[in-house]
């Protein structure tokens, strides 16, 4: 069972944070995630994990492709790469209208497009060929190249792609996706997508990864249960009804219009523990792992033979042994 890790959330103390990856890394947790809104930068903390691990992959999920150009990002892995020793991984996804608009002051204009060719440039600039590209988005020339010592001449990099559209393109020119909330059931559907859009491109046997998002939650028997059950449902909830539209028309086209549709209701109607109810538990354990220990090691088993690197939350305590001793009972 391949794992990895999300590194921690915004109010973490880094110092902390750095210690826990320390003890995956001994561990042999094969990816650490850093992620990015509108929060702290993802790249100095990248460079921190780079700098104090040795064999965890150091990536990111996501960041967004409106804040930088293609050719920064690029110098930022080349420096990140050498750092690490050639251990780098960028997972890149368009993120929504309102934060690029309201936040960063850019038009949100054609994400698609712009994924496409953030991807070939970045490529192209790791791989140190000349930056001259003539796209829709982006007109570079001037055979500018990044020169560095190169661990390697290739960067994976994952989309965070759920639409039919976006999983085909992430088919074509990158080397996987990362869902979140993807429904265990369609995981062999996702890998068939990546592959078509991969044969369209004229890259078939492509090697894709597929890297979710998991959500673990472990059921004791206790009273806390119950507060485990509703926050996994808000979790979905929350994309539902909280990120844009995006994810409410993945799940919907992946089965659950009821279930989005009452949510959504209840949401507008102001009420959010009916929003938070409406998720049913057959969406919870489809998208989710939850249940006793045994229960969660048999589903993230099931998942193991689907995907690649699922990707856990950071356990809720400030001691890194603790969380060394979470993850090893779940790969028992």
């Amino acid at each position: 069972m391949r794992l990895g890790v999300l590194s921690g959330g915004a109010g973490d103390d880094w110092r902390r944070t750095r210690e826990k990856i320390k003890v995956l890394d001994d561990l042999g947790i094969e990816i650490v995630s850093v992620g990015e809104s509108w929060g702290r930068s993802a790249v100095p903390w990248l460079a921190t994990l780079a700098t104090h691990t040795s064999k965890i992959t150091v990536g990111t999920s996501i960041l967004n492709v409106f804040s930088r150009t293609p050719a920064a990002i690029a110098q930022d892995f080349a420096m990140l790469e050498e750092l690490s020793g050639g251990r780098m991984l960028l997972g890149l996804g368009s993120s929504g209208q309102y934060m690029v608009e309201k936040y960063h002051g850019v038009p949100f204009d054609r994400p698609l497009q712009r994924l496409r060719e953030y991807v070939e440039i970045f490529d192209q600039l790791i791989a140190g060929e000349p930056c001259d590209y003539d796209g829709e988005v982006f007109q570079l020339g001037g055979g500018f190249k990044i020169r560095y010592n190169r661990p390697r001449t290739k960067v994976p990099v994952l989309i965070a792609a759920i639409s039919p559209k976006s999983i085909h393109q992430a088919g074509e020119v990158a080397d996987g996706v990362i869902p979140i909330h993807w429904p265990v059931h369609l995981f062999k559907q996702l890998r068939d997508d990546l592959e078509a859009g991969a044969r369209d491109a004229g890259r078939s046997g492509h090697v894709f990864q597929i890297n979710p998002h998991m959500h673990v939650d472990i059921l004791d028997g206790s009273e806390d249960d119950a507060a485990k059950w509703r926050e996994a449902r808000r979790q979905i909830q929350h994309y539902i009804n909280r990120m844009g539209t995006v994810y409410a028309h993945m799940l919907e086209r992946n089965g659950y219009e009821d279930e989005v549709h009452a949510s959504q209701a209840a949401w507008a109607a102001r009420d959010a523990e009916a929003s938070i109810a409406a998720i049913s538990d057959d969406m919870v354990r489809a998208a989710q792992c939850i249940g006793s220990l045994d229960e969660v090691r048999e589903q993230l088993k099931e998942r193991a033979a689907l995907v690649d690197i699922q990707m856990l939350y950071m356990p809720h305590t400030d001691d890194p042994r603790e969380v060394g001793r979470w993850f090893e009972s779940l790969m028992k």
